[in-house]
């Protein structure tokens, strides 16, 4: 067999084993969701443990100390977000009228300067009940992301207890001198850096638009600051979600001129956060291109749905490290680079 020919089998092979495994990801997808999140969350709160440890605290008390901040955090978070659903879903009702109300005088004004408008167009493309479902939807899937919060905390807790021994254990199983430790040190250090920047990132927008937002008097302004906190983990088009249903509600409830200010609000705070401060951080801290960003966002959301999105740089670095750990492939590495 000639080396063109040699070649050729070996991509198709590659390109065979790749399709097999990205299938059963996306199967396991409702499975490894849970584990993906408990991993990236015990690798950005290991530095605390280390932290902790260094102070004398004994490793199972620095655990127990961990465990016991999430749970407060998540039990604080579920007790707003229940509140918050409940007495949203009892303005909905509300919503949906005052929408349906707005919806007629925008077509009597359009009528009025000589458009010609069918009757029908209401409940053929402007549908106020979808409309509102859609900003419950916002709602629902907050609440949904916690009904695994168990599960993923004592899945941390347990990493973190063996965080502390993984070193031995990899050098007994590849050896003293295996580069699979230095990777992984090296991966674990950019992910926590990129989390760190992108928390910090997100909690500067999340709490510069519920300030505003509040000033305003849009309703439920805490809810959009921490929905904008969440969805600005999700790279480039995560802002654009978070907005859709902070200007619906100022819309239907304050009116045009408030919904134009809630929408220049949210366009001035990612402006300064995403386009000015946090670019040439992010580009510094992983060395990825624009394009692959992107790329990547869009095919782990492919894969495992939202989560994906949340966790598309991180798991896009686990395959560029891989891939410049082999000489055949790190030309492949290179690409993805910046």
């Amino acid at each position: 067999m000639s080396d063109n020919s040699r070649l050729a089998s070996n991509l198709m092979l590659t390109a065979a084993s790749a399709v097999i495994v990205i299938a059963g990801i996306k199967s396991a997808a409702e499975m490894l969701v849970p584990f993906l999140l408990s991993i990236f969350i015990a690798v950005l709160t290991a530095p605390v443990l280390h932290w902790m440890s260094r102070r004398g605290i004994p490793d199972l008390l620095a655990v127990l100390l961990l465990m016991l901040g999430f749970l407060i955090i998540g039990s604080g978070l579920t007790l707003f977000l229940g509140g918050t659903i409940n007495a949203f879903y009892q303005d909905l009702p509300t919503y949906e009228s005052k929408l349906q109300d707005l919806a007629q005088q925008t077509l009597a004004w359009a009528r009025g300067y000589g458009f010609e408008v069918p009757n029908n167009v209401l409940k053929e493309y402007i549908n106020p009940g979808v409309a509102m479902n859609a900003v419950a939807t916002v709602f629902n899937g907050l609440g949904s992301v916690l009904t695994n919060a168990f599960l993923i905390l004592f899945t941390v807790v347990f990493i973190l207890m063996e965080a502390s021994g993984m070193p031995d254990k990899m050098k007994r199983a590849f050896g003293e001198h295996t580069s699979t430790l230095s990777n992984f040190e090296r991966f674990s250090g950019l992910v926590q850096r990129y989390l760190a920047i992108k928390t910090l990132m997100s909690l500067g927008t999340g709490l510069s638009i519920g300030v505003v937002l509040w000033i305003i008097g849009v309703d439920y302004a805490p809810v959009w600051a921490l929905v904008a906190f969440l969805l600005n983990y999700i790279p480039n088009i995560g802002s654009i979600i978070a907005a859709v249903p902070a200007v619906l509600v100022a819309l239907i409830q304050l009116g045009p001129a408030e919904a134009f200010a809630t929408i220049l609000t949210f366009v001035v705070v990612n402006t300064l956060f995403g386009n000015v401060i946090e670019p040439r951080m992010m580009g510094r801290t992983l060395g990825l291109s624009t394009l692959v960003v992107f790329l990547s966002l869009v095919f782990w959301g492919w894969v495992l749905g939202p989560v994906g999105m949340l966790l598309s740089i991180p798991l896009t670095m686990v395959v560029k490290i891989a891939l410049e750990t082999r000489p055949q492939s790190r030309w492949m590495a290179t690409l993805l680079d910046h």
